[in-house]
């Protein structure tokens, strides 16, 4: 539970067309808890819903972004009958769900990252569709240091950056600086500290300017084409092209290019 009762354990805020998602244990590091991850949970369940949210920003009180899981809330399951077996079973199946939702969810997540990531926190902002730092921001899978290796972590991390890339930071446990997350790929940008909010609002800006509709076809062709062989690939968005040809959207954005005009998005 967060340490101050009558806090949210993450806050919701609306920016315009975007919603910002913030994680609020700053006290605990924002570690991803069994409380935090439910409650991050309920609120992309909840913005999948929301017709004015276009976009999401998925930010962090505090000077860290995410330390990773809850070492104490973790250990303290030692002491049950099977050591922790069941607990820790069900935090990971937690965790796993919850990275899936943010590929999966029909809007796109911008991680704002304004400190450290570790872990699973490093796994949240892999999992994000785009990331936007603060050049004082650190990333690292670290668990090879305290003899439990980052497994969760690496399947977003190995996803994101290239295998050497991943394979070095899962095997030293080293921290790599925001500029070398940017050169691997874990990072879009980084931006001098203090202006993650605003490039995070801004290139959620660009997004929301877009067909909902379109986006959201999209970013789930994304995903689904990646894990294909090339032959299978084409034919599965080959199908998607023809579905995104059939929605008004694609009329007028097409209509609008050839009348030389702006197009006016219905999101259908």
């Amino acid at each position: 539970m967060n340490a101050h009762a009558s806090e949210p354990l993450v806050q919701v805020l609306r920016r315009e067309a975007a919603l910002r998602i913030v994680l609020n244990r700053p006290q605990a590091r924002n570690a991803l808890s069994e409380g935090l991850m439910a409650a991050l949970q309920t609120a992309l369940d909840e913005a999948a819903d929301d017709k004015d949210a276009r976009a999401i920003v998925l930010a962090a009180n505090g000077p860290v972004f995410s330390s990773g899981h809850d070492l104490k809330e973790m250990t303290a399951h030692r002491q049950d009958a099977d050591k922790g077996q069941k607990a820790f079973a069900g935090l990971f199946a937690q965790c796993s769900k919850l990275m899936q939702t943010i590929v999966r969810h029909p809007k796109p997540i911008i991680a704002e990252v304004q400190g450290t990531a570790t872990a699973a926190g490093c796994q949240l902002v892999a999992s994000c569709d785009l990331a936007v730092a603060s050049s004082s921001a650190h990333f690292a899978t670290p668990g090879v240091n305290i003899g439990l290796f980052c497994s969760t972590p690496m399947v977003a991390l190995s996803r994101n950056v290239s295998r050497k890339a991943a394979m070095e930071m899962l095997l030293t446990g080293e921290m790599i600086s925001a500029e070398d997350a940017a050169r691997i790929g874990l990072v879009n940008h980084v931006v001098a500290p203090g202006h993650e909010r605003a490039e995070a609002i801004m290139l959620a800006g660009k997004i929301t300017a877009k067909s909902a509709v379109t986006v959201k076809i999209g970013k789930e062709g994304f995903y689904r084409q990646l894990e294909m062989p090339l032959a299978e690939a084409y034919d599965y968005v080959s199908g998607v092209m023809v579905e995104n040809l059939l929605v008004r959207d694609a009329e007028e954005g097409i209509s609008a290019f050839i009348e030389k005009r702006e197009p006016k998005w219905e999101d259908r």
